[in-house]
């Protein structure tokens, strides 16, 4: 999971850039950078930290352009080193720099493909230089001096029928604009906003979610569809075309339980009313597996779990809580990459307000149950707090299968639900009820919000990949993450 935006616009866009990385930051809290064009040139600045470290004073006034591309990140594919920061850059044709959010299935086949066929040389393991280099040389092989928006679709056609996977990209065209794509399933969200500028024109946004527009005085236009390719010239002239002749729209269920924001719309579904949702149900599923009198009080674990947790609260009819103090300055734990520091940063990131836990029989609301490992450690905390009794409601349905599409979750035998019953998960965590959400009701929660689309990817907890997923990838996936 990363975060990706382009912006085209009549005036410099590095403070457009950094405000919406600034607004991306949730996704992504490893590295950040931007590249934009003036002129010509490309200048660049990317680095591991949060944005707001790895940019400063100096970078607005080296940084100059009206067209530009920035990337928040945590790894998911390659090393996180800051080798692997992007966006990433080649030198031919044209000069091309480019973001991903995503993960490529066939990145191995890919990369011998490059080297033995199309003689281009691959510097890391990260996925999105194979990406990167496979656009090139798409664009490359058409051989023309002065290419046509038409260039670069025909381009992305081609790219989509080499590359499995997710595949979110924006990327300069060093002459000629910003070149956005979504992959043919619609997996990662992606969307496009506009502004009036003072030229009479337009300015365009491209982002990963809609909430980055607001920081800019952008106005949501719409969603970019599966497989569509946008094209916006360095003037500010727009073009597209469905680059994808099996193109169906199944956006990840985990973004609205999740990783969004509950701010922005993806797919015409309002992440906000989608959390809602699953909290009324939560709570029907509560109401049927929890007696009443076990429940005083009702804690959202903040913030993704506020929503829900809230509705559960209200159509339990019982009171509502936000008993624990969270450091925002402690980056989302379950994408960390080692146990210890996932132990530490929960007791860093979470405290308990004692006044709210004593003596209380308490309802945890989370967003999901991952590893395990966190949710035991509150559960401890709610008791040395003094709760009389603890009960956990994870508004995720189980999570039991790798994630291939952008999410660094975790190995297979790390996931706890994978391994151990609901009574043995119960016990590992140490709480006297556990409910988890139905993967029925996940579901339901989005597609009544906008039932043109046509289904949504969960293969985290069914485990049916909607792309062509090998044993042998999934093998190797388990090496890496494990």
């Amino acid at each position: 999971m990363c975060g990706i935006v382009g912006i085209v616009q009549k005036d410099n866009c590095f403070t457009d850039l950094y405000d919406s990385l600034i607004m991306l930051q949730h996704r992504g809290q490893d590295a950040a950078g931007m590249t934009i064009c003036e002129n010509g040139k490309l200048s660049s600045r990317k680095a591991k930290g949060l944005v707001k470290e790895v940019f400063n004073q100096q970078h607005f006034e080296r940084l100059k352009g009206n067209y530009g591309i920035g990337h928040v990140r945590y790894p998911t594919a390659g090393g996180n080193s800051k080798e692997y920061a992007q966006p990433m850059y080649v030198n031919s044709p044209y000069g091309i720099s480019l973001a991903h959010n995503g993960n490529l299935s066939n990145t191995v086949e890919l990369a011998e493909e490059l080297f033995h066929s199309d003689l281009r040389h691959i510097s890391t393991d990260s996925d999105s230089e194979v990406l990167l280099n496979i656009l090139a040389h798409e664009i490359s092989r058409r051989g023309e001096n002065e290419p046509s928006p038409d260039t670069f679709f025909d381009a992305v056609k081609s790219t989509f029928k080499r590359c499995e996977g997710s595949i979110n990209v924006v990327s300069i065209i060093t002459d000629y604009g910003l070149l956005a794509f979504r992959d043919k399933l619609g997996i990662r969200p992606l969307s496009i906003g506009s502004r009036n500028n003072k030229g009479g024109g337009k300015d365009y946004m491209v982002s990963s979610e809609s909430c980055a527009f607001a920081s800019s005085s952008y106005e949501f236009e719409r969603d970019v569809k599966p497989g569509e390719a946008i094209f916006i010239s360095f003037n500010g002239e727009i073009y597209s075309r469905i680059c994808a002749e099996d193109a169906s729209l199944n956006p990840c269920l985990f973004e609205y339980v999740y990783f969004a924001r509950p701010d922005s719309i993806i797919d015409g579904v309002s992440v906000y009313q989608a959390r809602q949702l699953m909290g009324e149900k939560l709570a029907e599923k509560i109401r049927q597996e929890i007696p009443d009198e076990d429940i005083e009080v009702v804690i959202p674990i903040p913030e993704s779990s506020i929503t829900s947790g809230t509705k559960v609260a209200r159509t339990l009819n019982k009171d509502l809580a936000y008993g624990f103090v969270k450091n925002r300055y402690v980056g989302r734990t379950f994408i960390m990459p080692e146990q210890n520091l996932r132990k530490e940063s929960v007791r860093r990131k979470l405290n308990p307000i004692s006044d709210e836990f004593k003596d209380k029989k308490v309802l945890l609301v989370d967003d999901s149950i991952v590893r395990g490992t966190t949710m035991k450690q509150i559960v401890s905390m709610c008791y040395k707090a003094g709760a009389s009794k603890v009960s956990v409601a994870s508004a995720a349905a189980e999570v039991k299968y790798p994630n291939v599409y952008g999410i660094d979750m975790a190995a297979k035998k790390d996931l706890i639900a994978s391994s151990m019953t609901k009574d043995e998960i119960k016990e590992f965590l140490g709480c006297d009820h556990l409910v988890y959400q139905s993967l029925e009701d996940m579901v339901q929660s989005v597609m009544e919000l906008n039932p043109d689309i046509d289904d949504v990817e969960k293969s985290i907890f069914d485990g049916k990949y909607p792309t062509n997923i090998s044993t042998e990838y999934l093998a190797n996936l388990e090496k890496i993450r494990g």
